[in-house]
């Protein structure tokens, strides 16, 4: 009789990766429609533009620990399972934005109630991905599954960028609302058979006492993620003002270049430590965004943006191996969680704080305002190299 060996372990990751990607969609599809759907269609200005991006990064910080502590004691399958279906949520509540008859601050306060929706769902969605990839490929490959996570993550934004903005531009808001919904709801498809990982059994410290451990590379995720959330917000807007074509570009350049560098160099974390790889990544965001922000024309800004997504890829799994060696197994999706939750404060914050810059300043001050974060977090990734280097030596 014949025997049906199981899936390798490869493979069942690929097809988590692959349902993340259809979950982020959700994020990636309206990111650039909802700045133009606020200050277009709603009539506010940069400040409530920003507010409305942001406010789901925000609502991803404040559930990052509770996700991670469902991960870590619930088991990550129903993390990631419930998660993708708030995601599908969010996009009835854009359909509900775009028909209802209420006036502009009504359908304002509906847009906020779903992009709140929407980041408590990437923060489940997030923490149930890593802690059922790690749990089913093995810890010694984490940097691996953070790696093909990211793919899956800024892959669906490179994607979904453009194609809602063209969706937005040939039919409204509703059509994207309708894809938001139904997307996820095939990833949760995909990942029905797929065994579960057992719950780690174990002491587990408070939320407080894990940032406690992980704050210097959660430090440097956050001022890395100001350049990406400055993007996100303003990108759009920016190559409308100029009058440039290409607009939903920017991002899929962005996402493209950094998808490239996970496939072909996503093992150098693993192999030169993480640290090290850290510098050079946070040298090469900078010099994007000093490009983007300096750019003349949007053959420039998309090249910008080309080199942004080029130096982000690697510093997430780069840094995240700091996380990973500081924490107990119990406890590595709550860790991961509050690393995130470094990079949410980043993406909540940018975009009414960058939205106050460009205000004053246009809106190639926000890009500069990521150049600069990037050097910033350049310094404690210099630092964290060189207490990778010492320990090193000592081994």
């Amino acid at each position: 009789m014949r025997t049906i060996s199981p899936p390798a372990p490869e493979r069942l990751l690929a097809m988590l990766c692959f349902s993340t990607f259809l979950g982020f969609l959700t994020v990636g599809l309206p990111l650039p429609v909802i700045s133009l759907y606020v200050h277009e269609q709603l009539g506010f200005g940069s400040v409530l533009v920003g507010t409305a991006v942001g406010i789901q990064f925000l609502s991803t910080l404040l559930t990052r620990g509770y996700a991670g502590r469902i991960a870590d004691t619930q088991g990550p399958r129903p993390a990631m399972i419930n998660g993708l279906w708030l995601c599908a949520l969010s996009g009835l509540l854009y359909i509900a934005t775009d028909w209802l008859p209420l006036s502009a601050e009504g359908r304002l306060g509906v847009m906020i109630i779903g992009r709140l929706i929407l980041g408590y769902g990437q923060s489940l969605l997030v923490a149930g991905m890593l802690g059922w990839g790690i749990g089913t490929v093995g810890g010694a490959r984490s940097g691996k599954v953070m790696a093909w996570t990211g793919m899956a993550i800024y892959g669906a934004m490179a994607l979904g960028a453009p194609l809602g903005l063209w969706l937005y531009r040939q039919v409204d808001l509703a059509l994207v609302g309708l894809l938001v919904g139904l997307l996820p709801a095939l990833g949760v498809l995909l990942v029905r058979n797929i065994p579960t990982v057992p719950v780690t059994a174990g002491e587990r410290r408070s939320f407080i006492r894990v940032l406690g451990s992980i704050w210097q590379p959660g430090m440097g995720l956050a001022l890395q993620g100001v350049g990406f959330a400055a993007i996100g917000a303003f990108i759009s807007l920016h190559f409308v003002h100029e009058g440039w074509a290409g607009a939903g570009l920017a991002l899929t350049c962005f996402g493209l270049s950094f998808a490239l560098v996970r496939v072909f160099f996503g093992h150098l974390p693993d192999k030169l430590g993480g640290p090290r790889v850290a510098v050079v990544a946070l040298m090469v965001e900078a010099a994007g965004l000093f490009v983007l922000y300096l750019a003349p024309s949007a053959p420039w800004a998309l090249a910008g943006a080309a080199i942004t997504g080029l130096g982000s890829s690697l510093i997430f799994p780069s840094l995240g191996l700091v996380v990973v060696s500081r924490v107990e197994p119990q406890m590595r999706a709550t860790a991961l969680g509050g690393y995130a939750a470094f990079q949410d404060v980043a993406y909540g914050l940018t975009g009414p704080l960058a939205g106050l810059m460009v205000g004053a300043y246009g809106y190639a001050s926000a890009f500069l305002l990521g150049a600069i974060a990037a050097l910033i977090a350049l310094v404690i990734a210099l630092q964290l190299s060189w207490v990778y280097g010492k320990r090193t030596a000592t081994c």
